[in-house]
C-alpha cells in the first residue's frame, strides 16, 4: 500500500484490511476501528482515516441488499443530527496535535471503548430521541479519526435491540456519516492522491472479507464473534498505546 510502507508494513495492512472487513460483514461494525488501530503500528493513523471512510461506504452498498426493512430510521436521523455537531469539533482538535499524540489518543479511545463493550453494561429498555442525538455527538467526535461506529455499537449493545435491527441500522448510518465526513476530511488535509490509490488497492480485499463475513453471520453465534472482534481490537489498541508512549 502507499504512504511509504515497506513490504512488511504493506503485508500487515493487507491482513488487517481483510480481517477488519470480515468482522464488518459479520457484525456490522469494527472495520474502521480495526484498520486504524492496525495502521497506528506502522504509520500515522490519520493518513488512513479517509481511506476507511471510502471503503466503509463501498461495504455499506455491498451489504445493503436485504437489510433495508430492518433499519430503524428514526435512530439514524437522530444520530446524524448529533454527528453533524461532533465531527467538526473532533477534527479541529485531532488535526492540531503531533503524530504520537494522535496515536496515543486514538489507541486510548479504542481501548476504553473495547472495555465498555466487553463489560456488557445494560440499559433498561430501548433509549430513543434525545439519547440517540447525544450518542451521535459522541460518534461525530470519534469519527475524526474515522471510528464513529464504536460508541454507537456500545450504545446499541447496551439495549434490547434485535440483532438484525442492530446490524441494519449501523449499515444505514455509516454511509450517511461518511458522506458528511468526506468534505470535512478534505478541508483538514486528510485526503490526497495516496488516499485514492490506497482505497483502490484495498478494495478487493475489503469486498472479499465483507462477503465472507456476511456468510459467517448466518452460521455463528453473534455474541461469540463480537467478543472475539473486541478482544482483537483491544490488543491492537494496547500495542498502539505502547508504541506512542515508548
Amino acid at each position: 500500500m502507499p504512504f511509504d510502507l515497506g513490504l512488511g508494513g504493506a503485508v500487515w495492512m493487507a491482513v488487517a484490511v481483510l480481517i477488519a472487513a470480515l468482522v464488518r460483514g459479520y457484525s456490522g461494525f469494527g472495520y474502521s476501528a480495526l484498520v486504524i488501530a492496525a495502521s497506528s503500528l506502522v504509520m500515522n493513523p490519520l493518513h488512513m482515516v479517509a481511506v476507511v471512510v471510502i471503503l466503509e461506504s463501498a461495504m455499506s452498498l455491498q451489504a445493503w441488499r436485504g437489510v433495508g426493512q430492518d433499519v430503524d430510521w428514526r435512530r439514524v436521523w437522530f444520530l446524524m443530527g448529533g454527528a453533524a455537531i461532533g465531527l467538526p469539533l473532533g477534527l479541529w482538535a485531532l488535526t492540531g496535535v503531533s503524530e504520537d499524540t494522535a496515536r496515543a489518543v486514538i489507541s486510548a479511545y479504542v481501548l476504553v471503548m473495547c472495555l465498555v463493550l466487553l463489560a456488557g453494561w445494560q440499559l433498561r429498555g430501548e433509549w430513543r430521541g434525545g439519547s440517540n442525538f447525544a450518542a451521535g455527538i459522541v460518534s461525530g467526535l470519534a469519527n475524526a479519526p474515522g471510528m464513529g461506529g464504536l460508541p454507537i455499537a456500545a450504545f446499541f449493545a447496551a439495549q434490547a435491540i434485535p440483532a438484525n435491527v442492530f446490524r441494519a441500522t449501523l449499515i444505514a448510518y455509516f454511509p450517511l456519516l461518511d458522506l458528511y465526513s468526506a468534505p470535512l476530511y478534505w478541508w483538514h488535509g486528510l485526503v490526497s492522491w495516496d488516499t485514492i490509490w490506497a482505497s483502490l488497492i484495498a478494495l478487493p480485499l475489503t469486498f472479499l472479507g465483507n462477503w465472507l463475513g456476511g456468510r459467517h453471520f448466518l452460521r455463528t453465534d453473534p455474541q461469540e464473534f463480537r467478543r472475539f472482534a473486541i478482544v482483537l481490537l483491544a490488543l491492537l489498541a494496547l500495542m498502539g498505546l505502547v508504541k506512542a508512549v515508548f
